[in-house]
């Protein structure tokens, strides 16, 4: 199983139905909040190629890019197999 990262802010309705399709799938993941810390933003905002909302989520070292993203790739059944690498 790949590692799976995902950059939140607390307040972020996008990032709690990103979780969740997560969790309903038994996917372990690091969250990482960026809330009010300038530093984890910009980590953030460099590993996702200027990406600078909320979620972003990362796939081993892939960027897989915000909430809608994630939903598309499981939509499109391609979501477990990235996961299993």
């Amino acid at each position: 199983m790949q590692s799976v990262t995902i950059y939140t802010k607390s307040t972020c309705v996008y990032c709690a139905r990103a979780k969740a399709l997560l969790t309903s799938k038994n996917v372990a993941f690091e969250e990482i909040s960026v809330d009010g810390d300038y530093a984890r933003q910009e980590e953030m905002t460099k590993r996702a190629n200027g990406g600078w909302t909320v979620p972003q989520i990362f796939i081993g070292a892939k960027h897989v890019g915000g909430c809608d993203d994630l939903h598309a790739l499981e939509r499109a059944g391609e979501l477990d197999p990235l996961l299993k690498g």
